[in-house]
């Protein structure tokens, strides 16, 4: 399966020669992906669960099919997909799922968690309920490129720890956690390992058995699917693991996750992660090509100009810079060409800065000067030569 060449609208310069970079936040759905899901919308309209009718079946061979395709594309077994309404979905489920198994087996056994200080918002409000709930939870500290460094790890295991769970490539930043040394160490110690994959699944290579990651987070709409579906991989076997189920109702999803499911979505899902798969060294080698012509090109036309997150352990489409001096919130009105993501925002009356630049290190000040630039399928070159040129007359 090849990916399309037809470029959907809005990613172009169509719309008044806008430029969207900001694939990290969503990707427009790939016309293969469109293409697959329109018959369950019409034609193929059954519920998988209706098992006594041939609409029925074609519904759950759609079904099936994806599972099969999301499976091989993190190297899964289909029996370890569990669809989701996406990868926030999916985080919570892990935390709340596990906190529900394990007080269901024994309610006076203590629980700790350990995530870092600059995972994704619904992992951090998430951890942050959960120690209302009793649950012990240790944020660790990261190095300055946004990485959870392994002795700091170790150290911050306990007896009673039951769960590490840290973001696999940085949403802001695109800086690479180590995961595979992570899951030696959860491993070792006998401790399930949770990781946040959504930015890593069709950007990075991610194989979960040879890894030996437990439990995974993703979601359709970062790999050019549908919004609104994702996954949670939950390992069979060495450890099998188990959490209680998220919705109660009619036993779809092995009992796990009740609920009449999404079938033109989760058709999506499926054909976009093949895409993902099959594509995924070409796309790798052509997005770290023009990631790094347009940080040499920013570099070249803006002084001071300075790179976030890791150099090279990085995210092949994501950049993320400070602009010294030079506030976003000023800078957004002239930057009405380009989709962007700003490191502060302004929300309720009161200005909130990204905890993952502060995290890193970044002042509030630098944090408010930042922009993420994330590149996808349809960026050309020629766009990033006229961003470069809209940032350097902006600033």
């Amino acid at each position: 399966m090849e990916t399309s060449s037809e470029r959907p609208m809005g990613t172009s310069q169509q719309q008044d020669k806008a430029i969207y970079l900001d694939y990290n936040a969503t990707t427009p759905v790939d016309p293969q992906v469109f293409q697959a899901m329109e018959p369950y919308f019409k034609e193929h309209f059954g519920n998988p669960a209706s098992a006594g009718h041939r609409w029925g079946w074609v519904a759950e061979s759609a079904v099936t099919k994806a599972r099969a395709q999301v499976a091989s594309a993190i190297g899964a077994k289909s029996s370890e997909i569990t669809f989701t309404g996406g990868a926030t979905e999916s985080n919570n489920w892990v935390l709340f799922g596990l906190i529900s198994k394990i007080r269901e087996e024994n309610p006076y056994e203590p629980i700790h968690f350990i995530t870092s200080c600059v995972e994704h918002s619904s992992i951090m409000k998430a951890m942050g309920a959960v120690q209302k709930m009793g649950v012990e939870v240790d944020f660790l500290p990261v190095n300055r490129y946004g990485q959870v460094e392994i002795e700091t790890l170790r150290k911050a295991l306990k007896p009673h720890t039951k769960l590490m769970s840290f973001i696999w490539v940085n949403n802001e930043i695109g800086t690479i956690n180590p995961i595979p040394e992570i899951a030696r160490l959860a491993k070792e110690a006998k401790i399930y390992l949770h990781t946040d994959a959504t930015q890593a699944v069709g950007k990075i290579p991610v194989d979960v058995t040879e890894m030996g990651i437990d439990l995974m987070s993703f979601s359709a709409h970062k790999i050019y699917g549908p919004k609104g579906t994702g996954a949670l991989y939950m390992r069979s076997k060495d450890p099998k693991v188990q959490i209680n189920p998220l919705i109660y109702g009619g036993g779809q999803e092995r009992g796990l996750r009740s609920g009449t499911l999404n079938v033109p979505a989760i058709a999506g899902f499926g054909v976009a992660a093949e895409i993902c798969q099959k594509n995924l060294p070409l796309e790798n080698q052509r997005m770290t090509e023009l990631r790094n012509f347009l940080w040499s090109h920013l570099q070249a036309a803006i002084p001071g100009i300075r790179l976030n997150g890791h150099p090279t352990e990085r995210a092949p489409n994501n950049l993320n810079i400070t602009l010294p001096g030079h506030k976003t919130e000023m800078l957004i009105p002239r930057l009405q060409k380009m989709g962007v993501s700003t490191g502060s925002a302004c929300g309720t009356g009161a200005m909130v800065i990204s905890h993952v630049l502060t995290g890193i290190g970044l002042t509030s000040e630098e944090a408010q000067c930042s922009l993420r630039l994330s590149l996808g399928r349809w960026t050309t070159q020629e766009e990033l030569t006229q961003a470069v040129e809209i940032l350097k007359g902006a600033w």
